[in-house]
């Protein structure tokens, strides 16, 4: 595994992790408040037949904290300037949480190299537009206290016999996020309309989601057409983590699905 640096579309410094020679990269994005790590699970399995990438979005784990706005389409910037790097002939995005958000649009920006989406525990309210005032509420929440916040969050992301021991170590990694970065962030989100870029796509998106927040397959294909998901039983919002051998197969099952979609066989 290869540790590089780039800049993205603003100069900030994105740091990344690299595995395999493949010319399809599978390319990690991390949800909010987390960071690459919390792909370190896919590395080994996946790099015989792709080119595997982790990043960092902007203000997560080893990138750079010198932005101006922290919205999606900044993050998917990100996620560009890593593909542009890696000079990526073909890429699938996989997106956890507001990953799956930054992956959509970062689709969207690479053009005809994004063959495909995968989404993991994601795209459950496409369609819906943030509301400024709830999205400044929630900034104002995190920066009277960010401690409560987080502890607040991670009760809606995990089953509550999910092991405390896995708890504790995804809140020590996104304790680590500056609070500054997530109130601005959150900030950011204010009218973001998530329906406009989903309807835009024209490759196909999977999702392997947990159980918590209901997944309908029917209302998420009213913005994207072609989408299917698995859902994992009693499984929360990070699956790679609380069941890694099994997403690890089903993340393959997708992949293997994709390559028998139409002009996808390249894959």
């Amino acid at each position: 595994m290869f540790h590089r640096t780039t800049r993205s579309v603003d100069g900030v410094a994105i740091s990344y992790s690299v595995s395999g020679t493949a010319d399809t990269a599978l390319l990690f994005i991390h949800g909010g408040l987390a960071d690459r790590s919390f792909w370190d699970g896919q590395h080994t399995p996946f790099s015989h037949n792709y080119k595997v990438i982790a990043l960092d979005l902007a203000g997560h784990g080893e990138s750079g904290r010198d932005r101006q706005k922290w919205g999606i389409a900044e993050f998917a910037h990100d996620v560009l300037a890593v593909l542009d790097a890696e000079r990526a002939p073909r890429a699938i995005l996989v997106g956890n949480s507001l990953g799956g958000t930054v992956a959509i649009e970062a689709a969207l920006l690479a053009g005809p190299r994004v063959v495909a989406v995968i989404g993991v525990d994601t795209l459950h309210d496409i369609g819906r537009r943030i509301d400024p005032s709830h999205a400044v509420a929630q900034a104002d929440a995190w920066r009277r206290d960010f401690d409560g916040s987080l502890d607040r969050m991670l009760a809606t992301l995990f089953h509550p016999d999910a092991a405390p021991s896995l708890v504790a170590d995804v809140r020590r990694r996104m304790s680590r996020t500056p609070p500054e970065v997530v109130c601005s962030m959150f900030a950011s989100f204010a009218g973001y309309d998530t329906a406009a870029p989903a309807r835009q796509l024209r490759v196909p998106v999977r999702c392997i989601n947990g159980d918590l927040f209901p997944t309908d397959t029917h209302a998420i294909r009213q913005f994207i057409a072609d989408f299917d998901a698995m859902v994992l039983p009693h499984t929360g919002h990070f699956p790679m983590l609380e069941r890694p051998d099994e997403f690890n197969r089903k993340l393959a099952d997708a992949l293997a699905s994709l390559k028998s979609t139409p002009d996808q066989d390249h894959l």
